[in-house]
């Protein structure tokens, strides 16, 4: 492996970032993260430390500081250029200084400067950040830790050259030189059934008889080379809750932090007959990354599928789940895109299998990541009438120009919805939540273990539920109390999924102490109503989480609204950085900043600038394609290599200069350039499925029906003969064909049922509409012959 400028110290020792310590505090359905770095100086001269390292795209960091010895800076939070000046003057005067800065291409990356540490000296840095937890297909609340920031891709011709940049620098997921610790105290309001991880963990240890405090720690010795996930398991965790969280005592009534806040849980719920009837129409775009990243695996371990071997599978999937009467088309992206059709086709046999022929033939050769295109390209598309536009994105999620995509999902919201999916560790989170979230739609994240097909069939579900509109939210207080809404309008929302809201709540009643909140909406022309009481007095000190998580709220949507006034509102801008600062909450426009003083003698000595490694899945060596000219070579020597790490040198004026590593570039394109050979092999095609479920569900008909053949004799172990012979006379062999299929999927595959619902719905509705006298004979001589006990009305026929 090529050792890059910035990686290792001038005498080739580890980076100074020795190690990080991780403390959770997790309230119901929100968190406190608290982490601290220690650093240490092992050069001769001082040392400017630079450490770009991704957050959820949801968190909010609200608390900063640095301890030089024995003693401790707290940062203020600043306009973000003021502060970069600032800590530039401490720099050029010899003080100690440090810099948090949130990226300016993508909400989710933050860049830690750490300066100018004295030569010897140790560091410990600081920061606390609150973030929601995501609700889990399987009712579970996932709190993510990511240590993992792929190298993302900037698309050509974009500027990657602002100061704002994160410059990330990587090494391979096993020489990550600093270890992780990380303990968890867990409180609910209802009792805590399990908490599990992608890593190793202690044992869960109760800490009360009602099991609604718990605390847990990730088992010694853990290096930080993947994102932690830890995944926690409540009972009851659907119940509507509110939280109200009193008022910073310090903070002047009226302001957002001088008045008690209010968080909603809610979780509408759909009435049955409503949810019994699924749309047929609808027109379906599957947008699937093919840059050369998803050709690596979904996960560390043997007989790992690549990802873009998974999304063949799920695509399968999804085409044959598709209802009769709707429109789709695939659109492949890269460095370019490709549509499968030049525009949206309807859903028939042909089409179906078509579309099928070209996922098999699909492969991640498409070079780098590029979103924005394809997404434009959809765009200029008209809608279809009556054919409401449901989006599927599939990406590692590993772009540069974040906000510039989200800007473009935003201003297209109204003309459809999209479901997103981030695919392996490093995935962005605010891209993948923040398209969703502007769309309408929903994200999940597919990462370790987890197979991809059942995340995506819930959110096909959530595609086909019946769309929900008129939403309105309506409060409820006594007199002498006002409600301010922090949150935006909801603007969508799916069966059994978790709406957050966040309120201010100003002023006092004399008497009643109850509020409420009504959600009134139209589902298929139905009026639904929920609602929700909560008590106004504050609960114990939550440490002003509750604020802070609505502060962001607010702060991203005006960070949007700012983005979209084109000189037309003036003060958005102000308006953020007012309440970044007032909430101590980061955001786009404002740094936090700390500068220690020490003795006031400036420190002598060149300033060595070094960047931190992140740990770097993307180097797989499925990154390189057969036909790579050499002048693609070397951009991705370049991108994936870190060959062009920066290091400044800098003086005790403002003046710094940056070089490039050459002889690191040059050799790391000699390496790569040397293992073109082993790609000069033909692509390899696709190999059959080997699933019996994926065969049985590739042999399923665009009507939903099964034909009796020698493929389906072989997925149910009979012969052709042993299936044909038990049909009962007069009954089509289409039909018998179909209802063998039904009855091997519930007598074998009951737990992979999520993923085959949609194809058995469409099965059910084919025979029913072939108006079959002797189903129930059918069902029968079916059991008979595959031994299984499966009941007619558990066919739903």
């Amino acid at each position: 492996m090529v050792n890059c400028c910035g990686l290792v110290t001038v005498k080739n020792e580890p980076v100074p970032l020795k190690s990080i310590a991780v403390e959770v505090s997790v309230q119901g359905h929100v968190a406190t993260v608290s982490s601290t770095l220690q650093y240490e100086n092992q050069e001769q001269s001082p040392l400017e430390a630079i450490f770009v390292f991704p957050l959820p795209g949801e968190a909010a960091v609200c608390r900063f500081s640095a301890k030089i010895g024995q003693t401790e800076v707290v940062a203020e939070v600043q306009e973000k250029q003021k502060a970069q000046e600032q800590y530039d003057d401490a720099l050029s005067s010899g003080q100690q200084a440090f810099l948090l800065e949130e990226s300016d291409e993508s909400p989710d990356v933050f860049k830690l400067s750490v300066g100018s540490l004295p030569p010897g000296e140790k560091a410990s840095v600081s920061l606390d950040y609150v973030t929601e937890l995501a609700v889990q297909a399987d009712d579970g609340l996932r709190l993510c830790l990511p240590a993992v920031l792929n190298p993302r891709y900037q698309p050509q011709g974009s500027d990657s050259g602002s100061g704002g940049s994160a410059q990330v620098s990587s090494v391979p997921a096993g020489s990550v030189p600093y270890s992780l610790s990380l303990s968890a105290h867990v409180s609910s309001p209802h009792p805590i059934s399990r908490v599990e991880s992608n890593c190793p963990l202690d044992p869960l240890n109760y800490l009360n008889t009602e099991k609604t405090q718990a605390t847990v720690s990730l088992a010694a010795g853990h290096q930080f080379d993947r994102d932690v996930e830890l995944l926690l398991y409540y009972q009851d965790t659907h119940q509507p809750t509110a939280i109200v969280e009193a008022a910073q005592a310090s903070a002047k009534p009226g302001s957002l932090m001088g008045d008690p806040v209010v968080m909603l849980s809610l979780y509408p719920e759909f009435p049955k007959d409503v949810m019994s009837s699924m749309t047929s129409h609808g027109e379906f775009l599957f947008v699937v990354d093919r840059s050369g990243s998803m050709e690596c695996p979904m996960h560390l371990g043997s007989g790992s599928q690549d990802r873009i071997g998974s999304a063949r599978d799920t695509l399968l999937l999804l085409l044959k789940s598709l209802p009769m009467g709707c429109y789709f088309n695939i659109i492949g992206f890269g460095s370019s895109y490709e549509s499968f059709f030049s525009k949206s086709v309807e859903y028939s046999q042909k089409t179906m299998d078509e579309a099928l022929q070209k996922v098999k033939e699909m492969r991640a050769d498409l070079g780098g990541t590029e979103i924005l295109q394809p997404l434009k390209h959809i765009y200029s598309q008209p809608c279809l009438p009556d054919q409401p536009r449901q989006l599927f994105l599939f990406t590692d999620g590993e772009v540069r120009n974040t906000k510039e995509v989200l800007d473009l999902v935003k201003t297209n919201a109204g003309s459809h919805r999209c479901f997103s999916f981030g695919i392996g560790k490093g995935a962005s989170t605010a891209l993948i939540s923040g398209v969703a979230k502007q769309a309408r739609g929903h994200a999940q994240f597919i990462t370790g273990q987890d197979r991809m097909q059942p995340k995506v069939m819930q959110s096909l579900r959530f595609a086909l539920q019946p769309a929900v509109v008129d939403i309105s939210v309506k409060w409820n207080v006594p007199k002498g109390v006002s409600v301010t809404p922090l949150s935006p309008p909801i603007r969508v929302v799916f069966q059994g999924q978790r709406a957050l809201l966040y309120a201010q709540l100003t002023g006092e009643s004399s008497g009643d102490t109850e509020g409420s909140v009504m959600v009134k909406y139209s589902l298929a022309k139905q009026p639904v109503e929920n609602q929700l009481s909560f008590s106004l007095k504050p609960a114990e000190d939550a440490g002003m989480t509750v604020h802070r998580l609505g502060a962001r709220t607010l702060i991203q949507s005006l960070e949007v609204e700012e983005g979209e006034q084109d000189g037309e509102k003036e003060g958005v801008k102000e308006k953020v950085i007012e309440l970044s600062i007032q909430s101590g909450v980061s955001s786009a426009f404002t740094a936090f900043i700390a500068v220690h003083k020490g003795d006031g003698e400036a420190l002598h000595g060149q300033l060595l600038r070094r960047q931190v490694p992140t740990p770097n899945w993307y180097l797989c060596s499925s990154v390189l394609e057969p036909d790579m000219k050499l002048s693609e070579l070397d951009d991705r020597a370049d991108q994936l290599m870190c060959s062009a790490s920066e290091f400044e040198v800098g003086t005790k004026s403002k003046c710094k200069m940056r070089k490039r590593n050459s002889m690191s570039a040059q050799k790391a394109k000699g390496s790569l350039a040397s293992r073109v050979k082993d790609f000069d092999s033909p692509a390899p095609t696709s190999k059959p499925v080997r699933d019996p479920l994926l065969q049985l569900i590739s042999l399923q008909k665009a009507s939903g029906s099964w034909v009796l053949e020698a493929a389906l004799a072989e997925v149910l172990a009979k012969t052709e003969e042993e299936v044909s012979k038990p049909k009962p006379a007069q009954v089509d062999q289409d039909v018998w064909a179909t209802v063998l299929a039904l009855v091997w999927l519930y007598g074998f595959k009951m737990e992979a049922q999520e993923e085959w619902q949609f194809l058995a719905m469409k099965a059910v509705s084919w025979i029913q509409a072939q108006k079959v006298a002797s189903v129930s004979e059918c069902v029968q001589a079916g059991n008979t012959l595959l031994g299984c006990q499966v009941q007619k009305d558990t066919l739903g026929l």
